[in-house]
């Protein structure tokens, strides 16, 4: 999201720091804030900092739960080959035998069963009964 309007501040208060948000609803809400964005067209999942583009994003915060993320994809808003060969390296490091590119996509997925079922294969957590473990 970008700041309202900031041009009538002064210019140590004009703000172009974005926020970042991490939808928090239930995966029947999801997939239904999904078809909305759908409904904006093919150029609908394009970001774009347009005043009607911000008020198409504020109503589905108005609707459905976020949380602020302040990590907010800092390095993903820097285009800069340094940062991308970064990005590609750290994001190709294996964790039990799947990159970090992966874990990232498998846990933002909301997917509990992959990732249930990822935690076990490889990296042997299981679900267990707090009472069982205490005995």
């Amino acid at each position: 999201m970008e700041p309202e309007d900031t041009t009538q501040r002064t210019a140590n208060l004009q703000q172009t720091n974005t926020s970042g948000y991490k939808f928090q609803g239930s995966v029947e809400e999801l997939l239904e804030a999904q078809k909305i964005v759908d409904s904006w067209g093919i150029e609908g999942k394009i970001y774009k900092p347009t005043r009607e583009y911000q008020h198409l994003l504020r109503e589905l915060l108005i609707r459905y739960k976020y949380r602020l993320d302040t990590n907010f994809a800092k390095m993903d808003r820097i285009v800069h080959p340094g940062i991308e060969q970064f990005k590609q390296r750290v994001y190709n490091i294996e964790v039990s035998s799947i990159t970090f590119g992966q874990w990232n996509r498998l846990l933002s997925s909301r997917r509990e069963d992959n990732i249930i079922k990822s935690l076990q294969d490889y990296l042997e957590i299981r679900e267990e009964s707090i009472d069982e473990l205490l005995d």
